[in-house]
C-alpha cells in the first residue's frame, strides 16, 4: 500500500454536502483495505483563478494509505462528480498525521476572528 495526499476543490454551493462526500470516500478507502490518516477541511477559500466562472471553492485535504486499484476508483469518482471542480493526488513517502501548514494558517485565522465576534 502507498501513501497519498489528495486535495479536492468542491463547488461552493455544495459545501453543506462535504461531510457526506467525505464519509462516502472514507468508506470506499476502508472497504478496499486502506487507512485514512488525516482529513483537513480548509473551508471556503479564494482561488487563484476562475474555474467555471467561480472565484471561491471549498478545499479539502485527505491523507490516505491505499492500493492502486482503490486510488483509481476514487479518482474516477472525483472525475464524474460534478461537485468536484479539481483534484490533485500526490504520492507521499510516509503517512502524514500532523496538521499541515495550510491547516495551521486556517486555525490562526479562526482564532483571530473569534475575539472580534465575542466583543461585538
Amino acid at each position: 500500500m502507498r501513501h497519498y495526499e489528495i486535495v479536492l476543490l468542491i463547488h461552493p454551493d455544495q459545501s453543506e454536502q462535504v461531510p457526506a462526500m467525505l464519509e462516502r470516500y472514507k468508506g470506499l478507502i476502508t472497504t478496499g483495505g486502506g487507512v485514512v490518516h488525516r482529513v483537513e477541511d480548509w473551508g471556503r477559500r479564494q482561488m487563484a483563478y476562475l474555474i467555471q466562472k467561480l472565484a471561491k471553492a471549498h478545499y479539502l485535504c485527505v491523507n490516505i494509505e491505499c492500493s492502486k486499484e482503490t486510488l483509481v476508483e476514487l479518482e474516477t469518482g472525483f472525475r464524474f462528480n460534478d461537485a468536484v471542480l479539481r483534484h490533485l493526488t500526490v504520492l507521499k513517502s510516509k503517512a502524514e498525521t500532523t496538521p499541515s501548514v495550510m491547516m495551521k494558517s486556517v486555525d490562526r485565522e479562526e482564532a483571530r476572528k473569534a475575539p472580534q465576534v465575542a466583543s461585538a
